[in-house]
């Protein structure tokens, strides 16, 4: 069965729960959750998708995270999908959010960060290898390795945000 999710406007304000599926097939606006993972260390996860997934099979991702469902706010999505995904569980934070329009189809990305252990159990059905980079590698590795369409914009605006808390929450109203 399909995933409820909820169909949202340009403001991202709900206007009703739709399937996924529709929403893809329709080009109609719904939200999805990524989570940037740190390490104690400072260095980001990446890892790349196993390659049976539907969308993006074999891409490099710098985040970890999937639609949220009907009633479901960016921080649960993506606590519930970091443990899915990476089998851990840890604290959340919304950093931005954006209208993106690359990939499959548009929708609303909240972006999150956490810090996550180094050790980390992926679900092989999603995650086919993983590492921990510093931010020198991660940026040589999006210019070489093939990412998924969000993951350059998604490493822009984390930095930028990181340096200009005026601009963590661009693109919301």
């Amino acid at each position: 069965m399909d995933e409820l999710v909820d169909h949202v406007d340009a403001q991202d304000r709900v206007l009703g729960a739709v399937s996924r599926r529709e929403a893809v097939r329709e080009g109609w606006l719904h939200r999805v959750a990524s989570v940037v993972c740190r390490d104690g260390r400072d260095r980001f996860l990446v890892h790349r998708r196993a390659e049976q997934l539907s969308r993006f099979p074999g891409h490099c991702e710098l985040g970890v995270g999937g639609a949220a469902g009907v009633g479901e706010s960016y921080e649960q999505a993506a606590a519930r999908e970091l443990g899915e995904e990476l089998g851990v569980r840890a604290s959340v934070r919304l950093r931005f959010t954006f209208l993106n329009r690359v990939g499959l189809s548009p929708h609303w990305l909240g972006v999150c960060d956490a810090v996550v252990p180094e050790i980390v159990a992926p679900d092989p059905g999603e995650v086919a290898w993983h590492g921990w980079l510093t931010e020198s590698e991660l940026r040589r590795a999006l210019r070489q390795w093939t990412f998924t369409p969000d993951s350059q914009e998604i490493f822009d605006r984390y930095l930028a945000g990181r340096t200009d808390p005026a601009r963590a929450h661009e693109g919301r109203p």
